[in-house]
């Protein structure tokens, strides 16, 4: 009996070399890369392997970046079902970057393309590949970074010893190697700019006195011939030019300031009376913002019982968090207190503030409310041409907000723009309660008009699973217990957040966009026994099949 023929399977070579060093030569990298798979594909003619004579070479370009011409037609001719398997040399080849990784197996993935790395003897047609690969490439990502963390450690010790380290050149100077130059036009400019800001103290009249002497800013001749810059000075460019002490001679990295090798165009004295007359008017201004932080759902917020909510604010490592509680919170009289509302403030002023934005762009269920409310058809047309044109604080049409379990329901006033009496309309936003100790989080249901809502507690918990296993992984960790004592908390914590470095990228880009199911939280994830290593089972399990 005659075995049945394989099935054609129609293979791809890609080839990468970061740089162009040596691709003049007769037999370079990318030959010897291609003639190493094609002898791989030869030996798998059995199972129905052949090579297609698509050339996809990436010769002189970077591991990191996505933006490559053969590996942009690869995918092109993917998503054109021309390629059943992509076979590379090592994966590396591929990509170095784990999140570009995860882009590309999604394509493969989507068109049915199998993945294979001759020398490392996998592929992505299993969940135990998948999990390799994502091993492998963690220890591609930390090789770049630790590369990074070199550089970056010999820039921040070349600017310690005052020496410049490239960039955009400021107005006043020209590169001189590794050090700047005066460029005595440029520095007449500067001089003239610090000299009135002392006389008058106020960026404002600095930049009147600027236009009025036509002074601009640094003219940029560019490789291509083109000239750039020259332009009038704006209030920001000018304050930039204040605050900066490269010109007292000094540079600065990590908001720290080191004597420059470069010479001063303003002296000490100059620089220092700027700085403080700078610092004065910013604490000034800070004091009246502080002072005048609004709270613009106050007298607006009412709970299921008809009392309403009061604004709160809390201090946490200098950063000051505003709230609306219940009063039943904070009053020991009123009975209750177990069930009250508190509300993080900025997520229900954006709540309310998107609801009511996605309405009045939605001319349709506008029109539908305002006939509800008994308004004549006329005055809908105003109504609807005074929407479309409207650009003012969403906040401000809002009457009031009764909170429930499932819904807010926003009484709002549009006669303020729409130019007639008694325009009040009701309008439900469908919501759900996310608890988090002792504070609530709104999720927005159904046709809300939501927007995307990140969870920072989940997104942090990804991030420390990811970091801890790139610790284990590097060696700069020898065991969990190492790392539990070292973050100050349990191992058992740290076991139950690792699996969440396996999960699949899609879930994982959800959860950085917040489009991920809303109970999909931190807590519902660690308290999972077990969460499978296949993706397809870990996105019915969490909700996104």
């Amino acid at each position: 009996m005659t075995a049945a023929k394989p099935k054609l399977r129609r293979c791809a070579i890609y080839t990468r070399k970061s740089t162009e060093e040596g691709l003049s030569q007769d037999f370079n990298s990318l030959d010897a890369q291609r003639e190493a798979c094609a002898a791989y594909i030869r030996s798998q003619v059995g199972e129905g392997w052949t090579l297609i004579p698509a050339f996809y070479d990436d010769g002189g370009y970077s591991g990191g970046t996505m933006k490559r011409p053969a590996l942009e037609q690869l995918l092109a001719d993917i998503r054109g079902r021309k390629i059943n398997i992509v076979v590379v040399y090592k994966v590396d080849r591929l990509t170095r970057s784990l999140a570009d990784f995860s882009k590309i197996v999604e394509v493969f993935d989507r068109h049915g393309v199998s993945f294979v790395s001759i020398t490392q003897s996998f592929n992505t047609t299993s969940s135990m590949g998948r999990l390799t690969l994502n091993m492998l490439l963690s220890f591609a990502q930390f090789e770049r970074e630790v590369t990074g963390e070199r550089i970056r450690d010999k820039i921040a010790a070349s600017k310690q010893k005052g020496i410049w380290m490239g960039g955009f050149v400021p107005l006043g100077y020209e590169p001189d190697g590794r050090t700047l130059t005066i460029n005595e036009a440029e520095a007449k400019t500067i001089r003239t700019v610090f000299r009135l800001y002392l006389e008058h103290g106020n960026v404002r009249r600095v930049k009147a006195e600027v236009d009025r002497l036509g002074l601009t800013t640094k003219i940029r001749h560019g490789k291509d011939g083109k000239h750039r810059g020259g332009r009038p000075m704006s209030r920001g460019y000018i304050y930039k030019l204040l605050a900066n002490p490269l010109y007292a001679g000094r540079t600065v990295h990590k908001g720290q300031t080191y004597e420059g090798q470069h010479p001063a165009i303003i002296d000490a004295a100059t620089q220092k009376a700027v700085q403080a007359m700078l610092a004065d008017n910013t604490r000034a201004t800070s004091s009246t913002t502080r002072s005048t932080v609004p709270s613009p759902l106050i007298g607006k917020l009412f709970d299921e019982t008809g009392a309403p909510l009061t604004p709160s604010h809390a201090v946490k490592s200098e950063r000051r968090y505003r709230y609306y509680i219940s009063k039943r919170l904070i009053d020991s009289t009123v009975s209750g207190g177990e069930n009250g509302w508190r509300l993080p403030a900025r997520e229900i002023e954006r709540i309310v503030a998107d609801s009511v934005r996605g309405l009045l762009a939605d001319h349709s269920a506008l029109t539908r409310k305002a006939r509800d409310s008994g308004m004549a058809a006329h005055r809908i047309v105003g109504l609807l041409d005074a929407a479309a044109r409207w650009r003012g604080d969403p906040l401000d049409l809002v009457k009031r907000i009764d909170l429930a379990p499932d819904q807010l329901t926003l009484g709002l006033n549009l006669s303020s723009f729409a130019h007639g009496p008694n325009m009040v309309i009701r309008h439900i936003v469908p919501v759900r309660i996310r608890r988090r100790g002792v504070e609530m989080k709104l999720v927005l249901e159904g046709n809300g008009y939501a927007v995307s809502n990140p969870d920072p507690t989940l997104i942090k918990a990804i991030v420390r699973a990811h970091r801890w296993f790139d610790d284990l992984m590097s060696g700069r960790a020898r065991s969990l217990g190492e790392i539990a004592e070292k973050e100050g908390i349990s191992g058992r914590y740290i076991s139950k957040l690792m699996p969440l470095v396996f999960l699949a990228p899609d879930i994982i880009g959800a959860i950085l966009t917040g489009t991920q199911p809303v109970d999909l939280t931190a807590e519902a994830l660690i308290k999972r026994t077990e969460i499978p290593l296949g993706w397809a089972e870990q996105k019915a399990l969490l909700g996104f099949a």
